[in-house]
């Protein structure tokens, strides 16, 4: 993003911020109406851009307009990440890849049937007739569905893929995600109806509580076992400490042998814990950069409790391919940390550089100690 863009993206942020949580949502229906008209919004993209992401991370409910995407997307939203389609795992479709898959099915995959599918929409979505814009959104799903499965049948099919959506996108593992989409659309209620019986937030996973997601979670692997990532990502979305995910593999055996865990059920849950903490490693690193060290502070403090609750959890990890991720994100965390924090003044370098960080009880306390001497350094005061 050049720095005019960011400019412009800062002061928009700063305009939304002073309207209300009504105008700003009145604001993103309108805009969505007038993309259903085909009106030109140019000038409206980066408007629009922050509050759809407003509302989607807020969780807030709008009565927004839609648009046939979205109502297409809609099923399988909550398997839905913001990391690049490089980076997503077998749980999660990657919201980057959404827009260039689109684009592919329109224009190539099934281009009439979907010039029906969107004037049809269009109409129903306007009407505000849900029954309409249900069976419409329905009957293109499975049209979709048929016609991907017939082209994976087959190495010139899948050829055909890959070169038709890198018309639109330049990662090739967009490809990965759209095999996941098709996977999840084959499985849309059972997802939907999954996603709406998990509590909306999961303070703990322990006790009763755990005891509830496995009575949701145990049918849904049993039954379609490829698609247990996908409950997994579902879970954690709702967890307010997301490692905890992993006491899902980790409370299924008797020991902490990282091999018996290995074999448990929800295995997975332990690289999904290790990729939300390499996601995490990046966020420091984009803190530490923009010079936010009261951010950094707690990201590294989480980073710390996660390490911890892995190794704590699972005997031996360092023996297991867990184990050397573990230790290649860390080494990462230090590099970064090293390299980062030599471009901030005085000596706040010191301030998340210490070793002794790694001692885990020990952490908050000190790292609150050594912000705050860091503020006093360059004379910020109080953080």
């Amino acid at each position: 993003m050049s720095i005019e863009i960011r400019v412009q993206a800062d002061r928009i942020r700063q305009y939304l911020g002073h309207l209300t949580l009504q105008a700003r949502s009145s604001l993103l229906v309108e805009i969505e109406r007038m993309q259903l008209y085909d009106e030109d919004i140019s000038g409206f993209e980066i408007i629009l851009s922050e509050l759809r992401a407003e509302f989607r991370k807020s969780g807030q409910p709008n009565n927004r307009v839609g648009n046939p995407s979205r109502y297409f997307f809609k099923p399988i939203e909550a398997l839905f990440v913001d990391r690049s389609p490089e980076r997503a795992n077998s749980g999660q479709i990657s919201r980057g890849s959404l827009a260039p898959i689109w684009e592919w099915i329109n224009h190539n995959l099934l281009p009439s049937m979907a010039r029906d599918y969107c004037e049809g929409m269009k109409h129903a979505i306007l009407k505000d007739d849900k029954h309409e814009a249900q069976l419409i959104v329905t009957g293109f799903q499975s049209k979709v569905v048929k016609s991907l499965e017939a082209f994976l049948a087959s190495e010139r099919g899948i050829a055909d893929i890959r070169n038709g959506l890198g018309k639109y996108t330049g990662s090739r593992a967009s490809f990965d995600d759209l095999k996941r989409i098709l996977l999840a659309l084959r499985l849309r209620d059972k997802i939907v109806a999954f996603n709406d019986g998990l509590p909306s937030k999961i303070g703990d996973l322990e006790g009763d509580t755990l005891a509830k997601v496995r009575r949701l979670l145990d049918p849904f692997a049993s039954d379609r076992p490829e698609a247990m990532p996908f409950a997994l990502t579902m879970v954690a979305k709702r967890l307010k400490t997301p490692w905890q995910l992993m006491r899902l593999a980790t409370k299924m055996v008797r020991s902490r042998n990282a091999t018996e865990i290995a074999a448990a059920r929800y295995a997975i849950s332990v690289p999904m814990v290790l990729d939300h903490l390499d996601d995490r490693r990046i966020e420091l690193n984009h803190a530490l950069k923009g010079n936010r060290i009261p951010v950094a502070k707690d990201i590294l403090i989480d980073i710390y409790d996660i390490e911890h609750a892995l190794r704590v959890r699972v005997d031996r990890i360092d023996e297991t391919d867990w184990g050397r991720k573990l230790a290649g994100i860390m080494a990462a965390v230090t590099s970064d940390l090293q390299t980062e924090l030599k471009t901030l003044p005085g000596n706040l370098q010191h301030v998340l550089g210490s070793d002794t960080l790694h001692r885990h009880h020990a952490e908050p306390a000190l790292l609150t100690s050594l912000v705050r001497k860091g503020y006093d350094l360059i004379g910020l005061g109080h953080y």
